[in-house]
């Protein structure tokens, strides 16, 4: 058996014992004072392993990065590891869904998206340090509080170590049971289509009136039509709101829009399409804002390297390494869009992220970390 996969083996219950522990400090972003406190949990975990920093996050609490210890005299660059400690779970979740191991299974709010993918990085390294296997380069971790929301404070800090390295995983959990790895995602972007209209009373004085809700549902229509499903790219309006009364013709009215895009060109053909958009009522006017807030994750030839060492190393343990390719984003986006070979979708195999049933396999603990140290001894 391979070596580093028999001693994780071994680490089982600690790994489980961590695992609880990170999500029983419930992290939801927005809340600097519960993310603060989880970030002082992972510092004091890191702190035997290498050099921790914490940088500023402004309201959505602080950044972690760790320059790691581990053996090996020459370093020849960077490694980054990316991850995020908020989840999408607010205060109390802990009440209805706590952490239990069950069929198999461990349950719990985060424990999937993405505290396990944390746990399974310090075991790695600690196996790395403790069989004295030696690391070819640097490697940083960084883990954002933010990554939820879009990253806004974070993603400066994720390009400025991106520029520094030669590669980065991603700490994300694989996709569906299989976990596999995630060689390509969507870029991710929010449109803002408000409709200004002319308020009148809707039985006084009804031809006077423009309504930016009747206008906005003929827009709704036409944004629809921008999907393309046969390029991958998907638009959805998924919240819409306007109006003051039932008695009134709606002065105002606006959408919030999710779009999807599979490569960098498609974002600014649809951002021009938007942007295009005209009134049926002459009477109303339009107004667009917001954008691609993440560029895709394009599957790149740096990537496809990093992925079939992935596979090579994972044949060596009797494990079969898949590629995905995903709609969602991760802060991964950031750095393939950089040109930064990126590898993503390192952390756990599970199934539910953001959901009530959000879990991860229990039999693939050991599997999965040692694949994560063995892509450190061997990038």
């Amino acid at each position: 058996m391979d070596p580093i996969l028999r001693h994780l083996q071994r680490q089982r219950e600690s790994f489980i014992a961590l695992l609880a522990a990170l999500v029983e400090v419930e992290s939801p972003s927005g809340d600097a004072a519960a993310v603060g406190r989880f970030v002082e949990l992972v510092s004091d975990t890191l702190a035997p392993l290498g050099r921790v920093r914490k940088h500023a996050g402004g309201m959505f609490g602080p950044h972690l990065t760790c320059e790691m210890r581990l053996p090996g005299r020459r370093k020849n660059g960077q490694v980054l590891v990316l991850g995020h400690s908020d989840t999408v779970w607010p205060l109390g979740t802990l009440r209805s869904m706590p952490f239990r191991r069950a069929r198999g299974r461990l349950w719990g709010p985060g424990v999937l998206d993405m505290k396990a993918g944390i746990a399974s990085f310090v075991f790695a390294v600690r196996a790395l340090a403790e069989l004295d296997i030696p690391v070819p380069s640097r490697v940083l971790l960084q883990l954002n509080s933010d990554e939820e929301v879009g990253s806004p404070s974070s993603r400066a800090l994720t390009e400025s170590n991106a520029r520094l390295s030669r590669a980065v995983l991603v700490l994300e959990p694989g996709t569906g049971l299989a976990g596999k790895l995630k060689t390509a995602r969507k870029g991710v972007g929010v449109f803002t289509v408000a409709v200004h209209g002319k308020a009148a009373h809707a039985g006084v004085d009804f031809s006077a009136g423009a309504s930016a809700i009747l206008e906005l549902a003929r827009q709704l229509e036409r944004i629809a039509g921008f999907t393309n499903l046969a390029r991958g790219i998907t638009v959805n309006p998924g919240v819409i709101a306007g109006g003051t009364r039932s008695n009134v013709i709606a002065e105002s009215a606006h959408a919030e829009v999710d779009v999807r895009v599979p490569r960098l060109g498609d974002a600014a053909s649809l951002e021009r399409k938007f942007h295009r958009l005209a009134a049926f009522d002459k009477r109303c006017r339009i107004q667009v804002s917001g954008g691609l807030n993440r560029p895709p994750m394009e599957r790149t030839p740096g990537t496809v390297r990093l992925f079939r060492l992935a596979q090579k190393l994972g044949s060596e343990m009797g494990v079969t390494v898949e590629e995905s390719h995903t709609g969602g984003g991760s802060d991964g986006n950031f750095t393939a869009a950089m040109g930064v070979p990126t590898l993503d979708g390192l952390g756990a195999a599970g199934e539910g992220a953001h959901a009530a049933n959000e879990s991860i396999l229990m039999n693939r603990i050991a599997d999965r970390t040692a694949l994560l140290a063995k892509l450190l001894a061997g990038v």
